[in-house]
């Protein structure tokens, strides 16, 4: 029993798990979390249902590294079929309309997804979870109601072409924190005239981490069967969710101040940017950010 009768273990960590397809994300993290038995667990953006892939999932204290988890890069893999509008922009959705595809060449797709790269903007779909007026847009959508969108400004660092058998594509992209890959998707069908849809999507990364070292449910129902310490073994530590900021090592003094909410002058810190943070036994203690006149200041202490 933790604290004000919080039941569960006090598990610490993240785990990257391969969300598999038709549950929802919230779906898939309570499962986690009752395998886990553990008190506190978050995870770190949604993925549609149709959609498989990386999810990373906090654990207890970790939680409160979410919000960088949430601002990272994100990659996908997804198949994108021309050729027909849906109201979901995926197979999830009944079909609006239909085009010929006949005329669209390998080229002309390459040429299309030029026009993505880089900073674009883009209206959210109304099968989202953004919020209007207090309601989410899915449930709108699912009352046939459709609101007007404002456009949001994104970035598409990478967007490549790997398989071509039309009317399939088979796209990767690695966008910034917000992207819609279904909205990608239908306005390349846009572009080229004959409208698309999503018919398969897998995220691949997410910040630091790849799909390559995520977690399956039967993986983790198979390690509950060799009880705690096998599951937690399946967890990665919470400063991995921030492997690509430097790591700055405090001095005891340093440790004190940072640990009371002060900056501290760090000999040879970088000059920039976010940190982090670790005491001088190595343990680590949070994310520090670099102040205008050099000193390190605390962000989010463990």
């Amino acid at each position: 029993m933790g604290r004000r009768g919080r039941k569960g273990r006090n598990v610490r960590g993240v785990l990257l798990l391969d969300k598999p397809k038709g549950d929802t994300s919230n779906g898939a993290l309570q499962r986690v979390k009752r395998i886990f038995n553990a008190q506190k667990a978050g995870h770190t953006g949604s993925l549609d249902p149709l959609a498989t892939g990386l999810l990373p999932i906090c654990f207890g204290s970790a939680t409160k590294l979410s919000a960088f988890l949430l601002d990272a890069d994100k990659s996908y893999w997804v198949q994108v079929r021309l050729g027909a509008t849906t109201t979901t922009g995926d197979t999830e959705g009944e079909v609006l309309e239909t085009a010929p595809t006949d005329q669209i060449t390998e080229a002309d797709v390459l040429k299309a997804l030029e026009g993505f790269r880089g900073e674009i903007q883009q209206i959210p779909p109304m099968y989202s979870a953004l919020k209007h007026k207090g309601e989410r847009l899915y449930k709108l959508a699912r009352e046939g109601r459709e609101v007007e969108r404002d456009p949001r400004t994104i970035r598409i660092h990478e967007l490549s072409l790997c398989s071509c058998d039309l009317p399939s594509l088979e796209l990767e992209v690695r966008c910034s924190k917000g992207t819609y890959v279904r909205t990608l998707a239908e306005d390349i069908g846009g572009v080229l005239g004959c409208g698309a849809h999503v018919t398969d999507l897998r995220r691949t990364g997410v910040g630091p981490y790849e799909a390559d070292h995520s977690i399956t449910i039967e993986q983790i129902e198979t390690a509950a069967q060799e009880g705690y310490q096998a599951l937690d073994g399946l967890l990665v530590p919470a400063e991995t969710a921030l492997a690509d900021r430097p790591a700055v090592t405090l001095n005891p003094d340093s440790t004190f101040y940072v640990k009371q909410g002060q900056p501290v002058l760090v000999p040879n810190a970088p000059t920039e940017g976010q940190v982090r943070l670790f005491d001088p036994n190595g343990l680590f203690i949070g994310v520090g950010e670099i102040l205008d006149d050099g000193r390190v200041a605390p962000k989010r202490l463990m």
